[in-house]
């Protein structure tokens, strides 16, 4: 059966009714622009030019960069694409969050969430894409995620700083009675050099405003970049440096009260009985609210300091019911295995070529067979979850550090049963997000702003509540298969994975009257997407429900079918007897960005000469999120265990929009992966989470830290994401490093089951 054939039944009905959608809406409706929110609140002496930019006539340039900062200097990039089209500096300008609205949708992410693989540029996956970024824009989702803000950022940012430009210099010519073409523009000003008369933004931005803005506008040229291309100092780097208030747990308001929750340990359940009187008692407690929501039950705590209502939730009493759901990490792996144990069930993300016939006469010396296993995971965000809310006059407003600002819009006015439309919500910087910034710690703050009596409400989880009630990254379990021909190379390979849905978990906290259908193609995503060609290729998904609530965590489903895939090709070339980088190199020939980031890697690292005595490497390759990476890891026996002692990465991004970011982002991700691979697990008993703080559930330290050497290339024909590239082929990297050096296959994470780091 053809990839071809696959898809185009499996799609057919999605990208139809993303089609059917723009022709029911109106081509007219589809592509007219959303209101710009800008507006409202606007100034006398300000202009918003479009979403994007405002300038008042003292001169301060405001950009609004729409996607959520939570460290990975996003603000910054997405600021730059407005400042290079506007030709100012980014000195010179205020950077903003700016408000939730429809017309800040990412169309990059979902364009992206159908089957097809990134390089697949075949007119069916082409047709599909567009009609996803259609359905993007009639939802209006303004979110982050995917490693989709600089690209879907690129062009449509640009064009808001050069159409404000256009329109300034108009406004010169019109004042100076001279052609635009003479004019240039630098710093923030409108220049005549023949004249030599100068003309500041601020002072044309009334003026501008009156004019229509252009309906072409023309992009720069590469090589007339000033800022893109080069290393940024970050827009927020003073304000961190200087402890200026940021964060979310940093909001202040008169007359605040605080709180927090306590949210039920068994998912799902509500108390079946009671016990209020010594929580209730706490000096400084004021009252103790029920709390049901589609993320859970349990009670939230109104008190004059965040101490007591921690004391007080500490002091609940309940019986919090039984789990209807596996009970403990065994009765999950059991599910898991169940549902791998029906060869028919699941959706097949990819099938290429004839796999059952290629396995029914395979000789078993050339079979490999394997099964590989992950934990549940939490996202151990740095700053616990929060939110600050306030209910008054029938106007809720949210302060909130959330990736979802029009979706916590609207899921807080339904809990509250208000108009969206009644709802502002200010994103803050976050400490740290990883996907878990979603809406319940925002809903709960709003509803104990209800009970509130008007006076805002800062609500801060306990770190051993952040971590019970998280929604976490799935457990998942794969069984894998393969032939080798008489050289050692894969002829057929067969992948079959099973895992909670990402996407009907998250449909079940936010729409739970609408019940997703189809496969959900994060349970493959990283095993079915890979550009290796093997003429008889094979991925199942299936999805296994376990009751615990899943969600997005940093590179979604590829943080376990990169270690999963990877770590069953690196048994073939041990099986084969190829070297492990040699066959990357074989299995994408096809794909020049694809063999540039291996060849790169293996240079870096001077593959082709052995490692010390006592050391080893591992090697990993992986396409994730549009961008191309292979890694390698060195490690080193020690008496006091393994110690990771160097990583080199090559990525390639197609186009480097600024380096420093860029590589601050490859080593970030790459420790995420070693932390959640060497130790990191979320255990359950009785159904309720095991772990309860950094203690027990722990990252990487300083000290165990490797050195790491990064290379950035530019030879992808399209540009990818960088947030989550690193984290999947750290993963599969030191797993296969960790096989080099000791002998032992770990085939179930965390890695500490079989072996100890320093």
């Amino acid at each position: 059966m053809s990839r071809l054939g696959t898809i185009t039944r499996r799609t057919f009905l999605v990208g139809a009714v993303a089609v059917a959608g723009g022709v029911a809406f109106g081509t007219w409706y589809v592509r007219r622009p959303y209101a710009n929110p800008l507006l409202d609140g606007l100034g006398e002496d300000e202009v918003a030019f479009n979403p994007f930019v405002k300038i008042g006539t003292d001169e301060t340039i405001t950009i609004i960069a729409p996607r959520a900062e939570m460290g990975q200097g996003i603000a910054t990039t997405l600021a730059a694409f407005v400042a290079e089209e506007l030709d100012v500096r980014l000195d010179q300008v205020k950077v903003e969050h700016g408000p939730a609205s429809p017309a800040y949708y990412n169309a990059a992410m979902m364009e992206e969430a159908g089957p097809f693989p990134f390089f697949d540029e075949s007119l069916m996956a082409e047709v599909t894409r567009r009609s996803f970024g259609t359905v993007a824009k009639v939802l209006g989702l303004q979110a982050t995620g995917g490693s989709s803000s600089t690209r879907d950022g690129f062009v449509r940012m640009r064009q808001a700083g050069a159409a404000a430009r256009i329109m300034l210099t108009e406004a010169a010519a019109r004042r100076l009675d001279v052609p635009a073409a003479e004019f240039t523009t630098a710093d923030g000003e409108v220049i005549h050099e023949a004249s030599g008369q100068r003309v500041t933004y601020g002072a044309l931005a009334l003026d501008a405003a009156a004019i229509e803005p252009p309906s072409d506008v023309p992009l720069r040229d590469r090589a007339e970049w000033k800022l893109l291309g080069q290393s940024q100092p970050r827009v927020d780097m003073l304000a961190k440096a200087t402890g200026a208030p940021v964060f979310g747990v940093d909001v202040t308001a008169p007359d605040m009260l605080f709180g927090t929750v306590k949210m039920s340990p068994v998912f799902w359940q509500e108390p079946t009985a009671v016990d209020l009187s010594k929580a209730e008692t706490v000096p400084g407690v004021i009252r103790i609210v029920p709390i049901s929501s589609t993320y859970g039950h349990g009670f939230g705590i109104l008190a004059t300091n965040t101490w007591a209502a921690f004391r007080a939730a500490g002091l609940i009493e309940a019986d919090w019911g039984t789990p209807d759901y596996p009970a403990d990490n065994a009765a999950i792996d059991a599910r898991l295995t169940e549902a791998l144990s029906d060869p028919t069930s699941g959706s097949s993300m990819r099938d290429d070529g004839d796999v059952e016939t290629l396995f029914a006469d395979a000789p078993r010396e050339r079979l490999i067979e394997a099964e590989y296993a992950v934990p549940l995971l939490a996202h151990g965000c740095m700053e616990p979850m929060n939110a600050t809310a306030k209910l008054a006059d029938g106007k809720l407003t949210v302060w909130a550090p959330n990736q979802v600002p029009t979706l916590t819009a609207q899921l807080c006015a339904s809990a509250l049963g208000m108009e969206t439309a009644d709802v502002t919500v200010h994103t803050t910087q976050m400490g740290g997000g990883f996907g878990r910034r979603e809406v319940d710690f925002s809903i709960y703050a709003a509803l104990l702003a209800d009970a509130a009596g008007g006076r805002p409400v800062k609500v801060t989880w306990t770190r051993e509540e952040d971590i019970a009630r998280d929604v976490f990254r799935p457990a998942a379990k794969g069984r894998f298969r393969a032939r080798l021909d008489e050289t050692g190379l894969p002829v057929a390979l067969d992948m079959t994975i099973a895992a909670p849905s990402i996407l009907g978990s998250v449909m079940r906290r936010t729409f739970p009257s609408i019940s997703p259908v189809g496969p959900d193609a994060t349970i493959t995503q990283g095993a079915h997407d890979q550009p290796y060609s093997i003429a008889n290729y094979r991925v199942r998904g299936i999805k296994a429900d376990l009751g615990v609530p899943v969600g997005f965590w940093r590179s979604v489903g590829m943080s376990f079918n990169t270690y999963f895939h990877e770590g069953f090709l690196d048994e073939i070339a041990v099986a084969g007897g190829t070297d492990p980088v040699d066959l990357r190199r074989r299995l994408v020939a096809d794909y020049p960005a694809a063999l540039g980031v291996v060849d790169r890697v293996a240079e870096m690292a001077n593959w082709s000469e052995p490692p010390a005595q006592g050391r080893a490497r591992g090697f990993a390759f992986a396409l994730a999120f549009g961008s191309w990476i292979a890694q390698i890891v060195e490690i080193a026996d020690t008496p006091a265990g393994i110690r990771i002692e160097k990583t080199w990465m090559a990525a390639d991004v197609g186009i480097a929009l600024d380096p420093s970011i860029i590589e601050a982002q490859l080593v970030s991700g790459a420790v995420f992966g070693f932390s959640s691979a060497m130790n990191q697990e979320i255990t359950l008993r009785e159904g309720r989470v095991e772990q309860s703080n950094f203690h027990d559930y722990d990252a990487m330290r300083m000290h165990q830290c490797p050195t790491f050497e990064v290379a950035i290339l530019e030879n992808a024909e399209k540009m990818g994401g960088v947030g989550e590239l690193s984290t999947p082929t750290s993963v599969a990297a030191l797993a296969n490093a960790v096989f080099a050096l000791t002998g032992m296959r770990v085939r179930q994470l965390p890695l500490s089951r079989e072996v100890a780091f320093a």
